[in-house]
């Protein structure tokens, strides 16, 4: 089929043709290399065709490069930023090639060091036959133009590109490398100063930070032993066989969005707009309890997104204005940039949360995002490692659970549902971030007294291959995304000696369908089967913000009956 697509765009006229391979920076198997050396040499040998572009992307293409490099194709892109290009002066049939390169991120939104960037091409200038100067991948990853974000502070704004300062950073490159460096003298001054900048800014080093790091990391962060936890939080807690709960949104109705919309605009002031929150908040705790769940939440009204909420109220955070790019679908977010080291100057959720747990006598969850999703779900500092990122984020968030459990919170959820998204595409670089993101999570979550329950949530993934490091969080219950696989995700877990409590998912809130109570009823026992009655919990799959208040009001009404149910069928 694809010869018959080269020649048919041969015919009106097409120069070139891309073909997208970043498959081949990953390990799907053994025999890739050979297979797309066979797949590119049957495509290069189509008689009537345009040039062909095979581009790699978001890692090394390691074996793969030599085995393009031996076929017709005329193109190969290569993401340096990534790492890749290591191996181009030992691939001697690049000589013949265009070398597409990578240089400028096309991931992230730093400005490219001009000067380095040239120093690096000026290398590969004689491994190949041409050189081409790319990014290293579609910028469909950052925001369109920094032209349009006036608000933040002109240091900053210098250290930044977005895609339309990274396609200008790509012609400058070429021009250099075509024409000399005196040709793009004004540029290459502009970066160097905006490196310097960059460089020489304090907002990037807070030692205190990193002195209280090394010390709880030189301690261990870990909690007391699991079983003698469940005891203590057993006897605080008083929760029934088969506690529900949710994962913490509730719908963000027009009147939230209408709030916020007129608090961001001015139209309203603060103490309005908190009492407006405090409102909702009042009336998510008044329908929990009229369900008659177990474990309740304040339903996050106040919470614009569950990352940039948190990235406003620390230290080392910047938000965009117009800074959106494509999440999935038609659905958009705005990342917030980390910058600097990370601090948190006050208290984020304790007067939210406080004030819904005045407002009943069951349990109410501190809810917060952990560190590595917040780190995956940013735009994150590109000058240190991202595990000293993650812990610095994860100090953050364990001074807020240590302010929540003073305030009386007995049971604090943190958020992880990217936890498998910065898995490393190469299996040899896999346990090194395992061990660093379950190292975050444990500084953020070890500094309250075993007496306190910590609950976590994993959703977005397939976590088969994570399960060890999910045991190894050590969170006391592990709500979990597991209604679409049919509860397969507790084989996994049972396999791993996993021994905490867990709560499979046991509804798709991603649906609009209202789940029936036999339904749940039967996914209850189907879970049971894995684990036993005593660490089980009930709760939907993932947060209810997209849903409507009669959609979730119907769920949970079945998901509170379920369980009743099959409670009585286990007593």
């Amino acid at each position: 089929m694809y010869s018959e697509l080269l020649s048919q765009l041969a015919d009106v006229g097409a120069a070139w043709v891309q073909f997208d391979e970043p498959v081949l920076v990953t390990d799907i198997s053994a025999d890739a290399p050979a297979l797309a050396e066979r797949v590119y040499s049957a495509l290069g040998s189509v008689a009537k065709r345009p040039a062909i572009h095979v581009a790699t992307y978001f890692g090394d293409p390691g074996d793969a490069l030599a085995a393009l490099a031996r076929t017709p194709v005329e193109a190969i892109g290569v993401d340096l930023v990534a790492g890749a290009g290591t191996a181009v002066a030992s691939v001697p049939e690049l000589a013949g090639k265009v070398l597409v390169a990578g240089i400028v991120d096309g991931r992230n939104v730093w400005r490219t060091d001009l000067e380095a960037a040239l120093s690096r091409l000026a290398t590969l200038l004689g491994s190949v036959g041409t050189l081409a100067v790319s990014t290293s991948c579609s910028t469909l990853h950052v925001p369109y133009t920094l032209a349009a974000e006036t608000g933040l502070d002109d240091n900053l704004r210098s250290w930044l590109a977005f895609g339309a300062e990274k396609v200008h950073e790509v012609v400058t490159l070429a021009r250099a490398l075509r024409d000399g460096r005196d040709a793009v003298a004004d540029e290459i001054a502009a970066s160097n100063a905006a490196v310097a900048s960059r460089r020489s800014d304090p907002r990037l080093r807070n030692e205190q930070i990193r002195a209280r790091i090394d010390s709880i990391l030189a301690s261990g962060a870990k909690r007391g032993n699991a079983a003698e936890r469940r005891e203590m939080q057993k006897a605080r807690l008083h929760l029934p066989p088969l506690p529900t709960t949710t994962i913490g949104s509730f719908p963000q109705t027009p009147a939230i969005r209408k709030a916020r919309a007129a608090f961001r605009s001015g139209e309203i002031d603060e103490a309005e707009y908190v009492r407006r929150m405090k409102a909702e908040i009042a009336d998510v705790i008044a329908l929990q309890e009229r369900l008659g769940l177990d474990v309740l939440v304040h339903g996050e009204p106040e919470r614009n997104d569950m990352v940039q909420y948190f990235a406003e109220q620390l230290d080392g955070f910047a938000a965009t204005d117009n800074g959106w790019v494509q999440s999935y679908g038609t659905r958009c977010v705005r990342p917030p940039i980390l910058y600097g080291d990370v601090s948190r100057p006050h208290p984020m959720t304790v007067e939210w949360i406080t004030y819904a747990q005045s407002l009943t006598d069951k349990p109410v969850k501190g809810m917060l995002t952990g560190p590595v999703t917040i780190l995956a779900w940013s735009f994150v500092r590109d000058d240190q490692p991202l595990a000293d990122t993650a812990y610095q984020i994860a100090l953050a968030i364990r001074d807020e659970t240590v302010d929540l459990q003073s305030a009386g919170i007995a049971i604090i959820q943190v958020d992880e549902p990217a936890l498998r998204e910065l898995l490393p595409l190469r299996r040899a670089e896999q346990d090194s971030y395992l061990q660093w993101a379950v190292g975050a999570f444990r500084l953020a979550t070890s500094g309250v007294s075993d007496s306190t329950h910590i609950q976590t949530h994993l959703c977005y993934s397939e976590f088969g291959e994570i399960i060890g490091a999910i045991s190894e969080l050590d969170a006391d219950a592990t709500l979990i995304e597991a209604a679409r696989s049919h509860m397969e995700v507790l084989d996994d877990l049972n396999a791993a000696g996993f021994a905490n409590s867990v709560g499979p998912g046991v509804y798709d809130i991603h649906s609009p369908r209202v789940p029936g109570t036999e339904e749940i009823a039967n996914s209850l026992r189907a879970a049971l089967r894995a684990v036993p009655a005593e660490r089980l919990w009930v709760n939907p799959d993932c947060g209810l913000k997209t849903r409507t208040v009669e959609e979730v009001t119907a769920s949970l009404q079945n998901m509170v009956a379920a369980a009743a149910k099959v409670r009585a069928e286990v007593a």
